[in-house]
């Protein structure tokens, strides 16, 4: 049996006790991206002693991720280490009693079964909604808990999704954002206090329901803005979609082509094409207007493009979009995301 001696002050608390705790110590968890969330949720999880983490990252760290990711430090970004092998060093030193797993690889439709095959609950750390939307789908085939949780400016937003037991992702939002519509950190700026915070509930609720204690779980979706101080949880039980592919026709767009985008590596062109199954067209006036503080941005009809060194970004109306500056393919989805958003 494991010494549980070091949690003695969360084995004290009426709410977790010696058997909640033991099962944290047995748990198994996937935290999806080590950023500015990741980061934390992963710090709380390991020193609260969940049995098994699976750090997935597609990133390499860069020196403003300091501002934020608390796992982090000069000498790691020197390193140019991929986030989930240095979140993977820091942790082993927090807590060397239990199994911390660093995969630096994209969560996509081709790998979504092995990187979260035999994991009891997923935490949301991502910066897009195209691989939350992935997550909602294996979390409802599956019957898996997660977290979501997001984050930019001064507001964030968090949710915990029990399938069969409430609203999914789809459930509240129907749809990915468009390309263009949904914010990014690189493009609107953060704060690091809020996404602590929303780090901290996923954090929470986490340890709620791998301690047994699922009812206690909070199921109202929190959205916040530290900046004005306003906290507003609000009730979705009723939000349940009758006609939800997913809850109620076992209908999973994500883990197929039906959803989501693939990505083609252009030989001799030093540029990666991403393909978005999109509904619509992007509003490239929108578009240009967020990401003209980033760097030189110009567009007509047909395309918009968008020079962020190193990279130039072109858009087209459809979602696609070629990134040339780097052949890598988690590379060039990473660009796509943090400027483009969707």
């Amino acid at each position: 049996m494991k010494d549980l001696s070091r949690y003695q002050r969360q084995i004290i608390l009426p709410e977790i006790g010696e058997e909640g705790q033991k099962r944290i110590s047995e748990s198994h968890v996937a935290i999806v991206g080590l950023g500015a969330l990741g980061s934390v949720s992963a710090n709380l999880l390991a020193r609260a002693g969940v049995g098994k983490l699976r750090l997935i990252d597609r990133d390499f760290l860069d020196l403003n991720n300091l501002q934020r990711q608390v796992l982090f430090d000069e000498e790691d970004v020197r390193e140019n280490l991929p986030k989930a092998v240095a979140a993977e060093r820091k942790l082993s030193k927090i807590n060397s009693e239990i199994k911390i797993e660093a995969i630096p690889a994209d969560l996509n439709l081709e790998t979504v079964d092995e990187l979260l095959k035999e994991v009891q609950l997923v935490v949301d750390g991502t910066d897009n909604f195209e691989t939350r939307f992935l997550i909602n789908d294996f979390s409802l085939r599956g019957r898996i808990p997660w977290i979501y949780g997001g984050a930019v400016g001064t507001r964030g937003l968090a949710y915990v999704i029990l399938p069969g037991e409430g609203p999914c992702l789809r459930c509240l939002f129907e749809e990915a954002p468009k390309p263009g519509e949904f914010e990014t950190c690189d493009v609107t700026g953060i704060l690091a206090p809020v996404s602590h915070w929303i780090a901290s509930f996923q954090a929470m609720e986490t340890i709620k329901i791998l301690a047994g204690r699922k009812e206690s779980a909070d199921r109202r979706l929190w959205r916040i803005d530290l900046w004005k101080n306003e906290w507003k949880a609000l009730e979705v039980s009723a939000f349940v979609k009758e006609l939800c592919s997913g809850c109620k026709m076992r209908d999973y767009p994500y883990l197929t082509r039906e959803r989501g985008s693939r990505t083609v590596t252009l030989c001799g062109r030093n540029a990666v094409q991403i393909l978005q199954n999109l509904k619509g067209t992007i509003n490239f006036q929108n578009l240009a207007r967020k990401l003209s503080p980033s760097g030189a941005v110009k567009y007509n009809d047909y395309l918009l493009k968008a020079s962020i060194s190193p990279y130039e970004i072109t858009v087209f109306p459809n979602g696609r979009a070629i990134i040339q500056g780097t052949q890598d393919e988690a590379e060039a989805k990473s660009v796509y995301a943090k400027y483009i958003g969707g």
